[in-house]
């Protein structure tokens, strides 16, 4: 059998009551220009002729890890891990931070002793609420603790199993507005000294330096500065010059130090 062939006719109305349709709607569907585009600009290099830098940059992102010695755990199961014995090898290893009079963290040496013990007088266990999350990306949990040290200060240290040794792969201290873990990041907000803005800090896992790094700082406004905290006072709004005086001009150099 020879297939038929559709017949035109009713092919040739469909497509004329299409068109009807098309132009009651008052769109033809064409494409029509949005505007002018604003001209590229890439960045321009300052200052080509300087040599290349002859020394490393300031070690911001360098990794600062250490093997916690004397703490195991079963199949390096973290949640096995006692945070306090992780602290308290922190500050076995550190004698001179955590010792004497003199020492910096001696305070919270002191509060240490009180952890654990209920009912036991004395100022509150420094060591907080640890927190667990795979950071590191090897399908098993990391852990998170924060540590209060003296003037406010709170210590952050990340640990991970790493080759069955628990190293400290993150230790950080500053003054904290909040932490938070957001998929595999841990970000660190701060105040800061100029008011409505605060300190911003991510900390990512690199897999080089098998650490956890600062690998994004910024200064973020926050809202509107605090009437408690000091505030530069807002200048009286300028009139509007009169026919007869000269226009307001200022004297020195701009706001953009140009």
């Amino acid at each position: 059998m020879t297939p038929t062939r559709p017949s035109r006719l009713p092919l040739a109305a469909l497509t004329a009551a299409l068109v009807a349709v098309l132009a009651g709607c008052g769109d033809s569907g064409a494409l029509r220009a949005a505007g002018e585009t604003p001209t590229a600009v890439g960045p321009a290099r300052l200052w080509p002729e300087l040599p290349p830098a002859s020394m490393p940059a300031l070690d911001y992102g360098e990794a600062d890890t250490e093997t916690v010695k004397g703490v195991t755990a079963p199949g390096d199961d973290m949640h096995k891990v006692n945070p306090l014995d992780v602290v308290r090898a922190e500050v076995a290893a550190h004698p001179d931070e955590y010792s004497g009079a003199h020492a910096s963290y001696a305070p919270t040496a002191r509060q240490l002793e009180d952890c654990g013990k209920k009912g036991a007088p004395g100022e509150a266990c420094p060591v907080l609420k640890a927190y667990y999350r795979d950071l590191t990306g090897d399908g098993k949990d990391d852990m998170v603790l924060g540590i209060r040290f003296p003037h406010d200060q709170l210590a952050v240290r990340v640990y991970a199993f790493l080759d069955h040794r628990l190293v400290q792969v993150m230790g950080t201290s500053d003054s904290v507005v909040s932490v938070e873990l957001a998929g595999r990041q841990v970000i660190i907000r701060s105040p800061s000294t100029l008011p409505g803005y605060e300190f911003r800090t991510v900390w990512t896992w690199d897999a080089h330096q098998n650490a956890m790094l600062a690998t994004r700082d910024e200064i973020l406004r926050v809202g509107t500065p605090s009437p408690t905290r000091a505030t530069t006072p807002t200048p009286a709004p300028v009139p509007p010059p009169s026919a007869s005086a000269p226009p307001f001009t200022t004297s020195g150099p701009s706001a953009s130090g140009s």
